[in-house]
């Protein structure tokens, strides 16, 4: 796996602002941005794109919704919808990872039975999602879900 990030300042000849382009191997475009520093403007952001703690924390909410639903979908499960909402807390002073991290799922479809949703989110957080299982090294993880009928 490969990906490449790029400052914009130097692409623009700016030199300033904290804007970053990441281009992945399997060939899509990512925007980043830092947030804006009022005491130092040139070395802050512009609030363009996502921060990219933001970015690492979203990555790891598209593979584990992406684990859940393919374990509901292989257990022949009739999931319909599926979106996890991430809350994380970081350490105070750098670095600044995550140190805790929730992880509420709501899951769609026709008689889902509580069970498998559970285990779905289980197996993901325990074997399956390497994002998770790598930000479970530095923060505590907890997940919950609902279940939504239609």
């Amino acid at each position: 796996m490969e990906c490449t990030v790029s400052w914009t300042g130097a692409a623009t000849g700016m030199r300033s602002g904290m804007g970053f382009v990441a281009e992945t191997g399997s060939g899509h475009i990512v925007s980043m941005d830092g947030a804006p520093d009022a005491a130092h403007p040139a070395n802050g952001g512009q609030n363009f794109a996502p921060r990219p703690m933001e970015m690492l924390l979203a990555g790891a909410g598209g593979c584990t919704a992406y684990d859940v639903v393919l374990i509901l979908k292989r257990g022949r499960h009739a999931v319909k919808g599926c979106s996890v909402k991430l809350s994380a807390e970081r350490a105070d002073v750098d670095p600044k990872v995550f140190t805790k991290i929730h992880m509420q799922f709501t899951v769609s479809g026709q008689n889902l039975p509580p069970a498998a949703v559970e285990r779905a989110i289980a197996m993901s957080h325990d074997k399956y999602c390497s994002a998770s299982i790598m930000l479970g090294k530095t923060a505590q993880i907890t997940t919950g879900f609902d279940i939504v009928e239609g």
